[in-house]
């Protein structure tokens, strides 16, 4: 659903890429997402959610990639949260151009 976003590998792990670059990595054997996510939307997810989400440690965490618990999450937030790392990866004039639809 999202522009350009391609399926990948990392580190044997399915993900999803857009201009070459991760913006989503899945831990199928711990059902959880990792997003690269902006520090904005990493706090306003971390926030909302604190349950669902989580930075990773360290420097990684602090560069916005962030844990997703799979199990308890609704469609709604997964939505969300793959659009805002696919919109901290995606190159400027791509995320410009894209309208998503409801």
């Amino acid at each position: 659903m999202l522009p350009e976003a391609i399926p990948g590998a990392h580190k044997g792990n399915p993900d999803f890429r857009v201009g070459g670059r991760v913006f989503a990595t899945l831990w199928s054997e711990e059902d959880r997402l990792v997003l690269r996510l902006s520090p904005e939307d990493q706090e306003r997810l971390l926030e909302a959610e604190p349950d669902l989400f989580s930075a990773i440690d360290g420097a990684w965490g602090r560069r916005g990639w962030t844990n997703l618990d799979l199990d308890a999450c609704e469609e709604e937030i997964l939505r969300d949260a793959l659009l805002a790392a696919w919109r901290a990866t995606a190159p400027a004039g791509l995320v410009s151009v894209y309208e998503p639809t409801a």
